[in-house]
């Protein structure tokens, strides 16, 4: 109790909501692997996102894109240590691979920095509530998912900004990510929900790619350091003008989940929250709206229509707890409070008995997907205008939980 509570002494966070943000802190705490630093996505494998269907995902492992914005969160809370920590995990087990097209980095690692993560079935198991199969290990290893690279370039600009000035030698890693995000961003990828229905050129990506261009930008003007700025600008602006005349439906008056389409997806809500665009925009109000119509039932938020969206798997899905947290900071950041304070305090009371949260809520309030999620309670934090933590740089807050690909009797 004293090494908890001395720990939790470290928040800076003095808002409403103390004490869920700081059992979410603790949660985040016990999803990190002391001995390397890695954050694991959640604790679980194979617990389901609809009970008796197929969508069974192993999440004990390192997602670059989850850590990345996990060590975002302890920044703004105060936790420098453990963001050093995960750094750290970067240097000693995360090597760049090369400038081929499948990126110079897997989407996510073991938390030894093993790369073979081969995904196998367990017939002999019958899983959660006759939820089969039950998987260990995740073949999405193998997707390339763009929007990694701009989770990770922003919590090193916010690494390098708020905890310790980033060394010589992961400014060169930068340097490689960065012009290889220039040379790549244009290509159909997985996204962030990394579906198994084939690669798209999904809006998501392309923000994400726009964010670690526009990070890494920031950090060579500050520090003076050796970039090859000209073609980085020109690179970020290219990404924006694309975003802007392909990613907009005209007819739905809203970004859409991939270019020249009208099918709606809730990432496009970090689009103010990585400033992309501001949160008063008309053009991002229509969206806000649209997103309102299609995907959102009573505050909570579905990620998208997979009847309309097809991901390549059976079946049907809860709300996507880590969009309900957006959406909320949407609202925020819109000017609409009142609605995300109903919105943020309706969300938490579907968290457990002792504040935890799984991936998804179901269509009866129950809990789906692996548990505790990592991304979920990363993003647990109030609406900024009532948070009293660092105001200073808050893009990329809460990117996505990404759908990844005991016994009870049947």
């Amino acid at each position: 109790m004293r090494y908890w509570r001395r720990w939790l002494a470290g928040s800076r966070y003095r808002g409403r909501w103390r004490e869920m943000v700081h059992r979410s802190a603790l949660t985040l705490k016990l999803l990190t692997y002391a001995p390397t630093g890695a954050i694991v996505a959640a604790a679980t494998t194979s617990l389901p996102e609809q009970i008796g269907g197929e969508r069974n995902w192993d999440y004990r492992y390192v997602w670059i894109r989850d850590a990345a914005f996990c060590l975002y969160a302890m920044l703004r809370l105060g936790f420098s240590e453990e963001a050093a920590a995960f750094m750290d995990f970067l240097d000693r087990h995360v090597a760049l691979r090369g400038d081929g097209p499948d990126g110079p980095l897997q989407i996510m690692y073991g938390i030894d920095g093993r790369t073979d993560l081969t995904e196998q079935e367990l017939p002999h198991l019958e899983g959660y509530r006759c939820s089969a199969p039950v998987r260990i290990g995740n073949d999405a290893v193998g997707q390339l998912q763009l929007d990694i690279y701009g989770a990770l370039i922003d919590s090193i600009y916010l690494y390098d900004k708020w905890a310790h000035p980033i060394s010589s030698d992961r400014w060169e890693e930068v340097i490689a990510i960065v012009d290889w995000v220039c040379g790549n961003w244009n290509q159909p990828d997985e996204g962030i929900w990394e579906t198994r229905g084939g690669r798209r050129n999904f809006l998501y990506s392309r923000l994400m790619c726009w964010v670690a261009i526009e990070r890494a930008i920031r950090m060579a003007v500050h520090r003076g350091l050796p970039a090859d700025l000209p073609h980085w600008r020109q690179t970020r602006d290219d990404i924006y003008y694309q975003i802007m005349r392909k990613g907009f439906s005209t007819d739905r008056q809203a970004f859409t989940q991939h270019e020249d389409a009208d099918v709606l997806d809730a990432a496009v809500l970090m689009m103010p929250m990585a400033k992309f665009m501001s949160p008063s925009d008309p053009k991002w109000l229509s969206t806000l709206d649209a997103l309102t119509h299609d995907l959102v039932s009573d505050s909570l938020v579905y990620r998208y229509d997979p009847q309309v969206s097809p991901d390549g798997l059976r079946g049907v899905e809860g709300t996507f707890s880590i969009c309900s947290f957006w959406y909320v900071e949407a609202l925020a950041r819109a000017g609409r409070l009142d609605d995300a304070r109903l919105a943020f305090e309706k969300m938490l009371t579907y968290a457990n008995h002792v504040g935890l949260f799984a991936e998804q809520i179901g269509h009866t309030g129950e809990q789906l997907g692996n548990f505790p999620q990592a991304f979920t309670h990363l993003s647990s934090s109030p609406p900024p205008s009532t948070s009293t933590a660092p105001s200073a740089e808050r893009p990329g807050q809460h990117v996505g939980a990404a759908g990844r690909g005991g016994r009870a009797g049947c």
